[in-house]
């Protein structure tokens, strides 16, 4: 059964979708305007089926989730959030999937709760020491709410520009616009500083004591594998990478079945919890 339900988290409410039942799986979106909770994981969150307790918030900034007063997010924020969260749903042990920006909040809160972050799947992930803003993030980060926006912003996630329908345009223009504003006060230019707020010092990666599965595409243009996932091998005390040969930056939409298979493999150690 999946349910959408709002959750106090020190003070401030938090858009969750919830789903199934089992070892606890915290997943988190990533940046781009318009993502949602729902949005980035229903389709996956259906597939995995009710073995797994997956929660999927819409982080402050994103969705139905406004920034807290007096914070303007950042990932500070969205890792307090999400261990919030999950502490105000009384799961004591969880593993966490993250995309993109995700990953990096994922990571984060991973050496934050090392007795409660079981594993970590970080998909496509920001957060690598040295990592540049790359040109498609940018442009992903300023694209304008409605169609256009939504079409270029899509073209650049995915690699197979056919999965650029006119159904996903649509869906991703209407979230855009229900979210502009509060989106326009995340990543204002100069956007490189957004990309350094995600960037995970060697000290925090260090700290981080769950498995770690990096899944990347070949071809992801957004967060490129030779500067997001590959140096992170280097910092990371048990950590292995699967790349996707023929995928941008969206595995879970490019590959969905493999990526599934990826996913549970990797979560189904945990059952004992």
């Amino acid at each position: 059964m999946t349910a959408f339900r709002t959750v106090a988290v020190d003070g401030s409410p938090v858009h969750v979708l919830e789903s199934g039942t089992g070892p606890a799986v915290l997943m988190l979106h990533g940046s781009g305007p318009g993502t949602t909770g729902s949005g980035a994981w229903a389709a996956t969150a259906q597939a995995l089926g009710t073995s797994w307790h997956l929660v999927a918030p819409d982080q402050a900034g994103f969705g139905r989730t406004p920034v807290p007063a007096g914070s303007r997010g950042g990932l500070r924020l969205w890792t307090e959030q999400a261990a919030g969260l999950m502490d105000a749903l009384g799961i004591e042990y969880y593993a966490v999937v993250g995309h993109s920006m995700g990953g990096a909040v994922a990571l984060a809160l991973a050496a934050a709760r090392p007795q409660q972050v079981t594993r970590v799947v970080a998909v496509s992930t920001m957060g690598a020491p040295g990592a540049p803003l790359s040109a498609e993030l940018d442009a992903v980060w300023a694209a304008p709410a409605g169609r256009l926006g939504a079409r270029d912003m899509l073209s650049r996630l995915v690699l197979d520009q056919a999965l650029v329908t006119d159904a996903a345009v649509d869906a991703r223009a209407a979230a855009m616009r229900a979210g502009a504003a509060a989106f326009a006060a995340l990543f204002p230019p100069p956007r490189a500083r957004w990309v350094d707020d995600l960037t995970l010092s060697t000290q925090t990666l260090a700290a981080v004591r769950a498995p770690v599965l990096l899944v990347h595409g070949a071809e992801d243009r957004v967060t490129p594998l030779g500067t997001a996932a590959q140096p992170l091998l280097e910092h990371l005390a048990n950590v292995r990478l699967h790349v996707l040969g023929r995928c941008g930056h969206v595995p879970a939409i490019e590959h969905p079945h493999e990526f599934r298979q990826l996913l549970s493999c990797f979560l189904r150690r945990d059952r004992g919890h």
